[in-house]
């Protein structure tokens, strides 16, 4: 049986009927168009499918569709501004070529800006924040240099 779930998406109003234990990943997904968000591993392991509910970072192929009943909700899809321009994360990623086949790009992303805009979340640095994310392609160093260039060009450091 399913249930409506309204949440805040990126700044706009939704409203699903799914039902409650459905994976908040695949809500996101198959009802909200946020095909940002990747499938990784479905068990919390590997970070592609990290977004940001209430302000906490989470896995969203953990989290039950009922949880979100009421939350603000970020995804990748919400980073760049209307007009197009891209947040400076994402741009960083372009810049330091921090992304390669993509699958784990938008999680990086989210679990970066999440530590841009809450450092006290990781006292350890970036790679402490990254540490959930899993990448296969990049090796980490391009992705580092890309979170510390954010970091530098958002403080003016």
């Amino acid at each position: 049986m399913t249930e409506k779930i309204r949440f805040i998406l990126n700044g706009r109003r939704v409203e699903v009927d799914a039902h409650p234990m459905t994976p908040l990943l695949d809500v996101l997904r198959e009802l909200c168009d946020a095909s940002g968000t990747k499938y990784g591993c479905g068990e919390g392991e590997c970070g592609a499918c990290s977004i940001v509910v209430n302000s906490e970072l989470v896995m969203s192929c953990l989290v039950p569709a009922c949880q979100a009943h009421e939350a603000i909700i970020w995804t990748v899809e919400g980073l760049a501004n209307d007009d197009g321009t891209l947040h400076p994360m994402q741009q960083a990623f372009i810049d330091e070529g921090g992304a390669q086949c993509g699958i784990c790009t938008p999680g990086m992303l989210m679990a970066a800006v999440h530590f841009l805009e809450h450092p006290e979340s990781a006292p350890g640095g970036v790679r402490e924040a990254l540490a959930g994310n899993l990448c296969r392609c990049t090796g980490y160093s391009a992705i580092y240099r890309a979170v510390e260039r954010a970091i530098e060009e958002d403080c003016g450091c």
